[in-house]
């Protein structure tokens, strides 16, 4: 199979320019685009297995980057699909949230002090279908640190591609503040919903 890359349908963001997103999207691409040379490579290579096995290996090691960089990102993208969506009091992830947090706004809090910590990479929020809990987590390197088997419910991207044309590194927060201005929160709770639906 060969992957593609998905096209999303997004408003006009307050506080990300189209141009912002037309170069996020942009490196989007690039990884679908890796991720399928490297398929691609692996298979030719492969046919020479005893002489070509070093180079596969490393190539193996390049493609959780690539793979992980193409579905962070749409996790992302979707988030604004539908434009910015209030949350529901009664859903499963303000419950969670609740449990968890102590509240949705706390939830909320909560993530921005994760995403205010410094460096650059993903803050990830969870839905750990044994413990039956959320975790909101740093992933400094998308191949790497992400929480085996979790679910994906919310992904905020924070390497500097995503904000450097509309803020710069020091206004960081502005951009987080942009993120939660256009955060589709039925997109999220949809995603809690559905890793509720397969607990162990």
């Amino acid at each position: 199979m060969t992957y593609t890359t998905r096209t999303f349908s997004l408003p006009e963001l307050t506080g990300l320019s189209a141009k912002q997103i037309e170069v996020h999207l942009g490196l989007y691409g690039g990884y679908v685009k890796h991720v399928n040379l490297i398929r691609e490579k692996i298979a030719e290579l492969s046919q020479n297995q005893e002489a070509n096995a070093y180079t596969i290996a490393e190539l193996r090691r390049r493609f959780a980057f690539e793979f992980n960089g193409m579905r962070m990102h749409e996790y992302y993208f979707e988030q604004f699909e539908g434009g910015a969506v209030a949350h529901d009091a009664q859903s499963a992830l303000v419950k969670a949230a609740t449990e968890k947090y102590s509240s949705y706004d706390a939830l909320v809090a909560h993530v921005r002090e994760v995403a205010g910590s410094r460096g650059i990479g993903w803050v990830v929020v969870y839905f750990d279908t044994v413990g039956n809990t959320l975790h909101t987590v740093f992933v400094n390197d998308h191949e790497v640190g992400q929480l085996a088997g979790l679910p994906v419910i919310l992904a905020l991207d924070l390497w500097e591609h995503a904000f450097m044309v509309d803020y710069l590194p020091t206004e960081k927060a502005q951009y987080i503040d942009a993120f939660f201005q256009n955060f589709n929160w039925s997109v999220a709770e949809a995603r809690c919903e559905q890793a509720q639906k397969t607990k162990k």
